[in-house]
């Protein structure tokens, strides 16, 4: 008799523990979920400043067609990347950084569109907002992590493998926000 108890208890002890290790796996999974749907909110308030820049720069630099072609292209493409998964959507959303710099690399070729209270609105805006998807960005970064190192430790590697928990992918930055900027101090 007291054989069985002990079985049931080592039983129930073992049921027990699996189900906290779902569950945790459940709990980080969701967290990596949430924090991608942060960054989503934050690249769709980019998405939605982008053609209101544009319009607000479009009278002025009439002969910088390509620019902004190459702006509402690239945001395009960030748009609909965005089901094909956090790999897909950072090389558009770096393609959209690089046409933004573009961009504004130009405006500062222009002075009455510098001074223009609305376009300076939009970058300022802009610039918040990119604060933010870094931001998001990080913390999305750490959730994959905490969850991809809980899904590969033992014994919760044998939990996540029965019911089918996978790696996810880094929202990888372009290589050239990774450069450390020379400073010359000398001149």
């Amino acid at each position: 008799m007291i054989a069985v108890i002990v079985i049931i208890v080592v039983v129930i002890a073992i049921a027990l523990g699996l189900a906290g290790i779902y569950n945790g796996l459940v709990k980080r999974r969701n967290q990596v979920s949430n924090s991608w749907s942060q960054i989503d909110v934050q690249l769709k308030r980019r998405h939605d400043l982008i053609p209101n820049l544009v319009e607000a720069v479009k009278g002025y630099m009439e002969f910088e067609k390509t620019t902004l072609t190459q702006v509402i292209n690239a945001r395009a493409a960030a748009v609909s990347a965005a089901p094909q998964g956090p790999q897909a959507q950072a090389q558009a959303e770096n393609m959209l950084t690089g046409a933004l710099r573009q961009l504004f690399a130009v405006v500062e070729n222009y002075p009455d569109l510098k001074a223009n209270q609305n376009v300076m609105s939009l970058q300022e805006e802009l610039t918040s907002t990119e604060n933010k998807i870094s931001f998001a960005r990080q913390f999305y970064n750490d959730s994959v992590m905490t969850y991809n190192v809980k899904i590969q430790q033992f014994p919760s590697n044998l939990v996540a493998g029965m019911f089918n928990f996978s790696e996810r992918q880094f929202f990888q930055a372009e290589e050239t926000d990774k450069e450390v900027p020379k400073v010359d101090l000398k001149s």
